[in-house]
């Protein structure tokens, strides 16, 4: 009896050791399935690491924290009187001049003028190697594919530059069908003979400024040009280093608007929009285009 007894208590305790395995193996099956979630939610994590970065790094989303951390503001222009041009002092002034001025100083930003190839403006905003285009540009809707415009602020027109010689013989835009034209290159003037049915047809030379335009004129390397009537009023005519040259009469191309020009959806257009608005209300925009003989053309007195 005992042997047996010893017998069955043996096998009792192999079965309980052989359940006792077979409980601990299915236990470490399981393991897996228990982890799984956590090894999911952690690959799920990554990818949000990056996202958070941008707002480590303002200025790679902000263009107006961009320009802000330089601590001032690189202004694209060409020499474009009365807009921006130098005194008899080689001093920087101009509407535009001051204009920018005045905004930097409330933005608390110093303005950093850089002159550049007008033809290019557009590259070398993208590029930033400027943060805006401030020098009399016209808004068109070619150029809004890629510069971003503030609320306009002038108003102007493109006019058409003869000889005061030549006053008998050009008298329309019909007269200038034959005649040698010229314009700053990527200009709205430049835009303005191409656009006009008339003077499409005309010879075109293209100049690199405004200025060579009256020079080439006045030479007779031209017979006309067409550039902005603010440039045209304030540098053509009596009193003028080009007083032997005028503006045509009664032939007046489109009208357009000047704006600050801007990267394309840059968050620093609202800013400017704001501060040009305090300008006009405390009288300030209008006195700086009073001092240049502007007070017309603001659109605020339109």
């Amino acid at each position: 009896m005992r042997k047996k007894n010893m017998r069955i208590f043996v096998f009792a305790i192999a079965a309980m050791i052989v359940l006792g395995l077979l409980a601990g193996c299915g236990t470490k099956s399981e393991a897996p399935v228990a982890e799984a979630p956590a090894e999911t939610g952690t690959e799920a994590a990554a990818p949000s690491e990056p996202a958070d970065e941008p707002a480590d790094e303002p200025a790679g989303e902000s263009d107006l924290a961009y320009i802000q951390a330089q601590g001032a503001i690189k202004i694209g222009i060409t020499i474009f009187d009365p807009m921006n041009y130098f005194d008899d002092s080689g001093n920087l002034i101009g509407f535009d001049t001051e204009f920018a001025e005045a905004l930097c100083a409330k933005l608390g930003l110093a303005p950093d003028f850089i002159e550049i190839n007008w033809d290019t403006k557009e590259i070398e905003l993208a590029a930033q190697n400027i943060d805006c285009i401030w020098n009399g540009l016209t808004v068109t809707e070619e150029r809004k594919k890629n510069i971003g415009f503030t609320d306009s602020y002038i108003k102007n027109m493109q006019v058409i530059v003869i000889r005061a010689a030549d006053a008998d013989k050009y008298t329309s835009i019909d007269s200038l069908a034959d005649a040698n034209l010229c314009a700053e290159m990527g200009s709205a003037g430049e835009d303005a003979i191409k656009d006009n049915p008339v003077l499409s047809g005309a010879a075109y030379t293209a100049m690199s400024k405004q200025t060579d335009t009256l020079m080439e004129v006045k030479t007779g390397a031209s017979d006309a040009a067409v550039l902005d009537y603010t440039a045209a009023k304030a540098l053509v005519g009596e009193g003028t280093s080009y007083s032997d040259l005028m503006i045509l009469p009664d032939t007046e191309l489109e009208p357009e608007e000047y704006a600050i020009g801007l990267r394309v959806g840059s968050d620093a257009i609202p800013e400017f929009n704001r501060i040009i608005a305090e300008l006009i209300a405390e009288g300030t925009l209008d006195a700086i285009a009073e001092k240049y003989d502007l007070t017309a053309s603001l659109l605020s007195n339109q």
